[in-house]
């Protein structure tokens, strides 16, 4: 045996001769580990250990964000299409339109249309935290994780009102665990995007209620017939419970459990002291709605029109008041129901000072086949019978060759193979022009056309914006006095308003442009004086029974062979036009003016609500006189070619121009008129000559006078003598 010697390193574990332990070459000195060897160790292997965490902290963190960026922007640009409604001038829903998937979406504000007592049940219900958590609410996370893992099911949802949002706004196949994760990171995005209303809102527009409903108002509307603004406890509470589960709690198919969640929902919030015991259980006592309502549909008519000229918007504001629209539109139903099967009613009422309409009535049912119900007969155009006799008269008030008190004759007469007869076929002989118009003689109005002109009343009214419609190659002629040309409700409305505006019509507007500007210019349908006078003889119009007299300017109108019955009228804030008939057109035998159009008339302005308002006043340059002492041309009304005779002197008679001539003056330097030749005959000396009703000067001895027409158009000519005779001509100048 050999010995050791001793100066030999003994060998350690697993070094070998001439090897060193890992580490640097201080760390060993004679084969042996420095004391701080452990802890340089340690920390080598702790900083190792921090890279590596770091490494997958930054790519897990990679990894998250490109998730996330992969999920892309939030969709809220579908979330903003909802369906197309029409409101009234108050901001009041007439009629929505379904979704082009067919689906219900209105758009809400909670602040303003939500009923509060439901917004602050929803809350309570749904997300306690919902105004102080920034989209995710740990703590209701945290308390649904504890009452799963306690009870081994779910007992409520952990989900905010913000989660629930992006879950509609992106909706899931199934439940997961990803999927919530998903929804978490949508809640935080809109957190930062949206304000708490505007979520708030979103999601009442987008929750769903069951079947193709969607949104507070659309459920609000089809199961209570009412907008959300006012709901009871149990509507309340049945509104929060149908969106947790809504095709297995659709009223129309499962009113049970849809009672039953309502129950619970009630009964939570009793033992959260949201809801006392008392009023809890008067709410489970009413009953759930078991079928649907129909959406509102007031003014379809009105509502079909704005659609299809404005396009892309959600809402369109009329200028209808719904309470008078659905007021009117049962009157309408009312009156078609006891006229008799096949008869339509139209009414229209409109603001004199503004021309806005105010309600319009197409038909009596728009869903009413027989009666063609979805027909506007506001707009069909049809013959207005003696609906246009006021504006005959109303010119020839403005031309001045009569007076409301002047007298006039009723009797045969004839204009070469026309000859007009009143709709009794009598005559009352002569009368004053105030009692003819009211008593609606046509031969005293067809004698006033025949003064005025055809082609001047036409040209006049169309002027103020009425589209006539007359047989084709046929010109104006005296017929159309009563009612031969076509025309239309709505612009016998504008007409009649325009009379109310004392002469100064404006076209009639339904759709409000959405800045609320208004570009409509005022159009001239006669002197104020003229216009007065006519409104202050239709005031005395006889009513129709039991009606209030001297209340309402009206005209009743009746076409030939009963087709159409007629009666608009004003009072100094509204006008209303009412039309009786047939969409077809055919006769309806019995079918008058007096009888079937003025009675409704009257009921649309008193169930208005308003009492009739008082015309306004008398312009300047009104004459009133009793007829004893009106000027010797206005006592009586004389045709054409009866002059006046004035002692032993020759009758006045302007020889030229003849009436109703057309007369070429265009002059040649810088669009200026040549002066107009006037020639007279007979008169009492010294002659005044008056261009339009202003006097210009005298005609010299010679009895002739040139004159300076004013511009192209209608020019009415008249000369005056000492003794208070006068004649008139008019004449195109062209």
């Amino acid at each position: 045996m050999s010995e050791v010697p001793a100066t030999t390193p003994v060998s350690s574990p697993g070094l070998t001769r001439g090897s060193t332990p890992s580490g640097d070459d201080d760390d060993v000195v004679d084969g042996r580990v420095k004391p701080g060897h452990d802890l340089g160790k340690a920390w080598r292997i702790a900083r190792r250990s921090f890279v590596v965490v770091a490494t997958v902290f930054v790519l897990s963190g990679a990894a998250i964000a490109a998730w996330v960026y992969s999920l892309g922007p939030l969709p809220l640009e579908q979330a903003k299409q909802v369906s197309t409604t029409v409101v009234d001038r108050n901001g009041k829903l007439l009629r929505a339109y379904a979704m082009a998937d067919g689906r219900w979406r209105l758009p809400v504000v909670a602040q303003t249309s939500v009923d509060p007592g439901y917004l602050n049940l929803l809350l309570a219900y749904e997300d306690k935290r919902f105004r102080a958590h920034a989209g995710v609410d740990p703590l209701a996370l945290g308390r649904a994780a504890f009452q799963l893992f306690t009870r081994g099911r779910i007992v409520s949802g952990g989900s905010t009102i913000t989660m629930q949002l992006a879950r509609l706004l992106e909706p899931r196949q199934q439940r997961s665990v990803g999927a919530k994760i998903r929804q978490a990171v949508r809640a935080l995005q809109l957190e930062r995007r949206l304000s708490k209303d505007e979520i708030l809102d979103l999601y009442l527009e987008l929750a769903p209620f069951g079947g193709n409903l969607e949104g507070i108002r659309a459920a609000s509307l089809a199961y209570f017939g009412k907008e959300p603004k006012r709901l009871t406890l149990a509507e309340s509470a049945l509104l929060v419970a149908l969106p947790q589960s809504p095709e297995t709690r659709r009223l129309d198919r499962h009113p049970g459990t849809a009672r039953l969640a309502r129950d619970r929902v009630l009964d939570r919030m009793v033992h959260e002291g949201k809801v006392s015991l008392d009023d809890a259980a008067q709410a489970k006592a009413v009953p759930v709605p078991r079928l649907r309502k129909p959406m509102p549909i007031l003014a379809p008519h009105s509502a079909d029109q704005a659609t299809s000229l404005v396009k892309d918007t959600p809402q369109i504001r009329l200028t209808l008041d719904a309470g008078i629209q659905k007021t009117l539109e049962s009157l309408a139903r009312d009156r078609a129901a006891a006229l008799g099967p096949n008869l339509s009613i139209g009414i229209i009422a409109v603001d004199n000072e503004s021309g806005d309409v105010l309600a319009h009535v197409g038909s009596p049912d728009y869903f009413d086949d027989r009666r063609a119900g979805q027909v506007d007969m506001t707009r069909a155009v049809r013959s207005p019978g003696s609906t246009l006799k006021p504006f005959i008269y109303g010119l020839a008030f403005e031309d001045g060759f009569v007076h409301p008190d002047s007298l006039i004759d009723d009797r045969p007469i004839r204009y070469g193979s026309y000859a007009p007869e009143n709709f009794d076929m009598t005559f009352q002989g002569t009368v004053p022009v105030r009692k003819a118009l009211q008593l609606s003689l046509n031969v005293p109005a067809i004698a006033l056309l025949d003064r005025v002109g055809a082609s001047r009343l036409s040209s006049r009214l169309k002027q103020a914006g009425a589209r006539l419609v007359l047989p084709k190659d046929e010109a104006p002629g005296l017929a159309m006095g009563l009612g031969g040309v076509g025309v239309t409700l709505q612009d016998l409305a504008q007409l009649y308003a325009g009379m109310a505006r004392q002469g100064s019509a404006r076209p009639l507007r339904e759709i409000m442009q959405a800045n609320g500007g208004d570009d409509r210019e005022t159009l001239r349908l006669m002197d104020p004086v003229a216009a007065w006078q006519v409104g202050t003889v239709l005031l005395g119009t006889p009513p129709p029974d039991n009606a209030a007299h001297n209340r309402i300017a009206f005209k009743t109108g009746t076409s030939y062979g009963y087709r159409d019955a007629w009666s608009v009228g004003f009072d100094g804030r509204m006008t209303i036009g009412v039309w009786v008939g047939r969409p077809d057109g055919a006769p309806v035998p019995g079918l008058v003016g007096r009888t079937a159009a003025a009675p409704i008339l009257f009921d649309a302005f008193a169930r208005t609500g308003k009492l009739p308002a008082p015309l306004p006043r008398a312009p300047k340059g009104i004459l009133v006189s009793s007829n004893a002492k009106l000027p010797l041309p206005l006592r009586r009304f004389r045709p054409l070619g009866e002059l006046i005779q004035t002692g032993t002197e020759q009758a006045l008679h302007i020889q030229f121009p003849l009436n109703g001539s057309r007369i070429d003056a265009a002059g040649i330097a810088e669009g200026t008129f040549s002066a107009l030749p006037v020639k007279v005959a007979g008169g009492v000396l010294p002659l005044t000559m008056l261009v339009n009703g202003v006097a210009v000067g005298e005609i010299d001895g010679r009895r002739q006078r040139l004159v300076d027409p004013p511009g192209p158009g209608f020019v009415r000519l008249t000369v005056q003598d000492a003794a208070g005779a006068a004649d008139t001509v008019v004449v195109r100048i062209q």
